[in-house]
């Protein structure tokens, strides 16, 4: 595995798969049933990847095999987070025929959609690769799918960012707004919050970060700012309080990526590995 990805116990995971299988499937496959009847038969399939890419999400495509029938053997031949080239076998199956054909469209669909992810995310990680800027994921997640999306950004290179409102404090536009100013804001959260959690702070003006640093914030998000002035607020933050973290947002592309971690940020936060990602096209072949 070439980047830590670690997927949560199956007793979050089963439920998920589960509901999906139970979508796709509703009152029974009447392909299969109907073409099988009580017929059972062991037959062997490879997946072929159609495209090149970084593979993610062999182990939760196993699963679902495996909750249709748990003798199902799925073998990855490519290790998660490894990159694939079109034509390539990454895993043989062998087992039922039925539960081969009835979990495959569901298996399939979540191996290529987090495999686009980390293949997105992986394009962007390579543009920075040689700088110290991390690259971290966002909560623009489809609902249902965040922690295996999260999971995807990891295998392609990524940091995950709080996997929920409860992982930490984010302080952003409007609830600066609604408190009356930065100041009041970090005050007002910082009595209530528990111990460790962090307070994020977005600013978009140099006051804002004068104000954020003022305030103490531990990390300070420079949302949709310069180049030239994000590089000026990572010298005000820097010159302050060495020990705060700085994170750069908004208007991140693989274009723009690298002039960005140039400006000696810590972070830069995006949603466009699992937003702006397309399915890896993989393939079930039974023989």
């Amino acid at each position: 595995m070439s980047e830590l990805g670690v997927l949560p116990p199956m007793i979050v995971l089963d439920p998920l798969l589960q509901s999906w299988l139970l979508e796709d499937i509703g009152r029974g496959d009447r392909t299969t049933q109907g073409l099988l009847m009580q017929e059972v038969r062991e037959v062997k399939a490879e997946w072929i990847a159609k495209e090149d890419g970084v593979i993610a999400g062999l182990p939760i495509a196993a699963r679902v095999f495996q909750l249709l029938n748990s003798n199902i053997s799925f073998i990855p031949l490519i290790e998660e987070g490894d990159s694939c080239h079109s034509g390539m076998a990454i895993a043989k199956l062998e087992g039922s025929v039925d539960a081969l054909l009835t979990g495959e469209r569901v298996a399939l669909n979540l191996a290529m959609h987090l495999s686009g992810i980390a293949t997105l995310t992986r394009k962007y990680t390579d543009k920075i690769t040689d700088l110290p800027a991390k690259l971290v994921d966002t909560r623009k997640t489809t609902p249902g799918l965040r922690i295996l999306e999260k999971y995807a950004t990891r295998l392609g290179g990524a940091i995950n960012h709080r996997m929920g409102l409860d992982d930490a404090v984010m302080i952003k536009d409007n609830h600066i707004a609604a408190a009356g100013g930065i100041g009041k804001a970090i005050s007002l959260i910082r009595q209530r919050i528990p111990y460790p959690l962090t307070i994020e702070v977005e600013t978009e003006t140099l006051e804002q970060v004068k104000e954020a640093l003022q305030h103490q914030a531990e990390i300070i998000m420079l949302d949709n700012m310069s180049p030239d002035m994000m590089q000026e607020a990572v010298g005000i933050v820097r010159s302050k309080d060495s020990h705060v973290k700085i994170e750069a947002s908004g208007n991140i592309d693989l274009e723009t990526i690298r002039t960005i971690a140039e400006t000696g940020v810590d972070y830069i936060s995006t949603s466009a590995p699992i937003t702006q990602s397309k399915w890896l096209d993989l393939s079930m072949k039974m023989f």
